[in-house]
């Protein structure tokens, strides 16, 4: 079993109290692996240079005030800290000592460069899991390249699948909107970790390497197989899913989108008396998935005329009445509106000290009997040198001091 701590870890609830992680991590992929950690328990101290990680200057800002931050910095504890310092060698040591695992996303090989290597860590504590998060993993050719989420997004095939259908727009492949191949790769090194973690006391691997790239692979469905066996190449679909129709999103009177997933024969008869055209479920066109599919263009026009005369919410309304997979294309206010959302406590007003309330995505998942709450809000740059330094490094006043005037943290 990993070492428990006795001092602020273990005063947090949740099923990762008492363990201690290190994040070495800036930008997106590992902070984002600590956070979901950090929000089931964890003690996830981050370590950042004086100047803090880059992404505290990411998006909209509230008097000077990043408020993502409030969120990707949630439940962990800031401190500063050179690597490149000689001192930082000693400091991280003793860290590491105390720690259960530590996450760093930088490029393959940089960290063992600045002199912390695997093997360091283990001449500190051999059971520590070290989890490294790189665009194309630790080995081969390209395991040196500059990579961020959106190359990880674009060799690992989401990039081409997530773009409009062939001929109908010359505009760049669609970007999902969000990081998501740094969040993926952080849920897999979050994963990995928690996974390490419990099987801690037996011969199982302490490394863990994960590559941006290969976290996108891994989503992809039957594209590898399906290629590998028939030669057919997944082509991109917008909004539409290849194999089932009809599914997709339709325009509404006042501008909005409507997902309407009414894929079996059954919802399919059903939707057809709902727009009052119950004759084209029997349409040979359209009897069957398989000519649903074949004939999807026509299909999509039917049903985008009927969605064109009704505004949003009463089309939301005809549809849940008849019992067909629907929903909205939500926007934030509808996401933070959303009835299902709050009666889970999902979306959470949290109090920053630098924004005051400020919405939060609650934790995920949810665990039975444990309510959804953030401990606090994303630190400034180190907040808790104070408590590290002195309360777990036994540092004093005057050495901390000494070492913030070396430059040292």
């Amino acid at each position: 079993m990993a070492q428990r701590h006795d001092d602020i870890s273990s005063a947090r609830s949740g099923p990762l109290s008492g363990y201690r992680v290190l994040e070495l991590g800036h930008y997106i992929a590992a902070p984002f692996a600590t956070r979901l950690l950090a929000d089931m328990g964890a003690d996830v101290i981050k370590i950042e240079a004086a100047d803090g990680d880059p992404v505290r200057d990411w998006g909209e800002q509230v008097n000077g005030h990043p408020v993502w931050w409030s969120v990707h910095g949630r439940n962990k504890r800031c401190i500063t800290l050179n690597l490149k310092a000689p001192e930082a060698r000693t400091i991280l040591a003793d860290l590491a000592r105390g720690a259960d695992a530590i996450i760093e996303n930088f490029r393959a090989g940089h960290l063992a460069r600045l002199g912390f290597s695997d093997q360091f860590f283990q001449s500190c504590n051999p059971d520590i899991v070290v989890c490294h998060i790189s665009g194309f993993g630790q080995t081969g050719p390209k395991a040196q390249a500059a990579c961020f989420g959106v190359i990880g997004e674009a060799i690992g095939g989401l990039r081409y699948l997530s773009n409009h259908p062939k001929g109908v727009s010359d505009l760049p492949p669609v970007r999902a909107g969000v990081s998501i191949g740094d969040s993926v790769a952080g849920l897999y090194a979050a994963l990995g970790v928690t996974a390490a973690l419990a099987s801690r006391g037996t011969d199982a691997p302490k490394v863990i390497d994960v590559a941006l790239t290969e976290a996108v692979l891994s989503l992809l469905e039957g594209t590898v197989p399906e290629y590998g066996k028939t030669g057919k190449v997944r082509e991109p679909a917008g909004g539409r899913i290849p194999t089932a129709s009809p599914s997709n999103a339709f325009p509404t009177r006042d501008g909005r989108w409507i997902i309407i997933a009414a894929n079996s024969d059954q919802l399919f008869a059903r939707l057809c008396t709902l727009m009052g055209q119950p004759e084209l479920a029997q349409d040979p066109r359209y009897q069957g998935n398989p000519e649903r599919c074949r004939n999807v263009d026509a299909l999509e026009a039917e049903i985008s005329a009927w969605t064109r005369q009704l505004n949003a919410d009463v089309l939301e309304r005809l549809l849940e009445q008849a019992d067909i997979p629907s929903c909205r294309v939500y926007a934030a206010p509808d996401i933070v509106a959303d009835e299902q959302f709050r009666a889970r406590d999902m979306i959470l007003t949290v109090e920053d000290p630098a924004l005051g309330p400020v919405l939060h995505p609650a934790p995920v998942p949810m665990f039975q009997g444990m309510a959804r709450d953030i401990a606090w809000t994303g630190p400034a740059v180190g907040q808790h040198n104070a408590d590290v330094y002195h309360d777990i490094l036994n540092f004093s006043a005057e050495e901390v001091a000494g070492l913030r005037s070396r430059g040292v943290i």
